[in-house]
């Protein structure tokens, strides 16, 4: 991974590859950035001018390269836009620098160190640029790049990201930067899960990645294999699962803190390929499924975040990991699964395999009794439709939890949007054969799942519903920090609520 680190340095005397400066749009062309004051005067203090004269209006991801004449030991200087100029007084948001950082780290792979010249006021601006830095620079060539010596592989990730005006003595900074660290490897990890195809990654190879985390950081961890399963009466789990060759687990992975007042639970979705099972989907809907397990390697980076930063809350991490396959063995529409809660579900679509799932380990997790429960999940197309690929919906049976995710998500750069739980969808899932069916009406698709799910959540549990059908696989040309491929979405948004919630800013 890029390695971070924090500089007094000035950027005409740091030995770098690359120089990286923010410019933006005023209202008479562009206007460099604070913290490149240096790089303006290399170049007689006209940088602006030259780089309006390459065509660089300051936009947001812009980026405009140059080669350095004199004044500076670096060779190049890499301008990314900022957008607007902010108002006289103020600084720069932070998902903006991040979102700068990533267009920049993306544009220097193959370079080993690039110095980052953006405007730098305080901590947290600092770990927005390192954040967007180490997101952006991130890459997947597991599968490729193999008879590519290293030393001329131009699409390796930036090798060092250095932050110019950060002072790496001032404890602040330096919590920052290592804060911004540990979550973008945590983001990066979930990527990687999504990223490997499921011919290697399955229900039982991730539940020995996340043994192999919880050895590495000293977290207890618990897998409950077919028999287990069978045994324990889960059966949405064994329902979704039975199809396939690898049969599914359900996954416990905890983190406690001895000073922790409260509990969260994460429970993710870990549908690690989706073929619709008997419900088969049709072509052009299959290529990117293996990505139907997003939310389970959300739940678990994020668990895996939280013990790198050290947080006083304790939380518990369940994945629900099963492959939707079709088969002599496989659920058929029509079919009632008694589930690990004692409620019977008709499947009317096998296809809606995931609340199946889901809906187990809820009711497990419910037993602990957390302060909160926390579900991450790829569930319905019904969301994307209504917030298209870069936005999550977010449900919950508490509407002051609901509006405190909704504003986390903003404070750590995901877009996500608050979602109703109409209570007349529920009837549409009304059925004279079982206590529900895992279908009800077609419009309002999303809501509806969410809806099946509250069902089956501990009485007098506060509880959340992501639904990251949108923005957990992106399939177009990368932006900002945004990588083509898996995302890691809301990774960062269940962190800062772990941290809200050691701060006991959540009640």
């Amino acid at each position: 991974m890029t390695a971070l680190t924090l500089s007094t340095s000035s950027a005409a005397t740091l030995r770098a590859d690359a120089i990286v400066v923010g410019v933006a749009k005023g209202p008479k062309g562009p206007v460099v950035a604070p913290g490149a004051e240096a790089v303006d005067k290399a170049f007689d203090g006209k940088l602006a001018t030259v780089l309006e004269t390459l065509g660089a209006g300051g936009g947001e991801g812009e980026v405009t390269k140059l080669p350095v004449l004199s004044g500076l030991k670096a060779p190049v200087v890499l301008a990314v836009g900022l957008g607007d100029l902010p108002a006289e007084g103020d600084g720069f948001d932070e998902e903006t620098l991040r979102r700068a950082a990533g267009s920049a780290a993306r544009a220097l792979a193959g370079t080993k160190k690039a110095a980052f010249a953006l405007p730098v006021e305080d901590a947290e601006s600092v770990a927005a640029i390192g954040e967007g830095a180490l997101l952006g620079a991130y890459s997947y060539a597991t599968y490729r790049n193999k008879g590519v010596a290293k030393k001329d592989d131009k699409s390796a990730p930036l090798a060092e990201a250095a932050i110019l005006g950060a002072k790496p003595r001032d404890k602040a900074f330096k919590a920052a930067a290592e804060r911004a660290a540990a979550v973008a490897a945590e983001v990066n990890r979930a990527r990687d899960l999504v990223n490997i195809p499921s011919n290697d990654l399955n229900p039982k190879t991730f539940a020995a990645e996340v043994q192999t985390a919880a050895k590495e950081f000293g977290l207890k961890v618990e897998v409950l294999d077919e028999k287990a399963l069978l045994k324990g009466g889960y059966g949405g789990l064994m329902g979704v699962g039975q199809g396939s060759a690898t049969p599914p687990r359900l996954v416990r992975l905890a983190y406690t803190h001895p000073k922790a007042a409260k509990t969260l639970a994460l429970v993710g979705k870990g549908i690690t390929y989706d073929s619709g099972g008997i419900s088969l989907k049709p072509a052009g809907h299959n290529e990117t499924m293996k990505c139907d397990m997003a939310g389970a390697a959300a739940v678990f980076a994020a668990v895996v975040a939280v013990a790198r930063l050290g947080l006083e809350v304790n939380v518990t991490g369940w994945l629900a990991l099963a492959e939707n396959m079709p088969s002599g063995n496989a659920t058929r529409p029509g079919d009632v699964l008694k589930m690990y809660s004692g409620k019977t579900v008709e499947v009317l679509n096998t296809d809606a395999e995931g609340r199946l799932v889901l809906a187990d380990a809820l009711t497990r997790a419910s037993e602990e009794n957390p302060d909160a429960i926390i579900d991450v999940a790829t569930l319905t197309g019904a969301m994307v439709l209504a917030l298209g690929n870069r936005t999550f919906g977010v449900m919950a049976n508490d509407d002051a939890f609901r509006t405190a995710l909704y504003e986390i998500a903003g404070e750590v750069g995901e877009q996500a949007w608050p979602m109703p739980l109409p209570a007349e969808l529920r009837k549409s899932m009304d059925t004279p054969v079982a206590d529900l069916a895992n279908m009800g009406e077609r419009m309002g698709g999303g809501l509806v799942a969410g809806l099946f799910l509250q069902e089956f959540v501990g009485e007098g549990i506060t509880w959340a519903h992501l639904d990251i059908a949108g923005p957990a696989f992106h399939e177009s040309a990368p932006y900002g920090y945004t990588p083509k491929g898996g995302t890691g979405s809301s990774v960062r948004t269940l962190v800062r609520l772990a941290e809200r919630t050691a701060d006991g800013d959540l009640g």
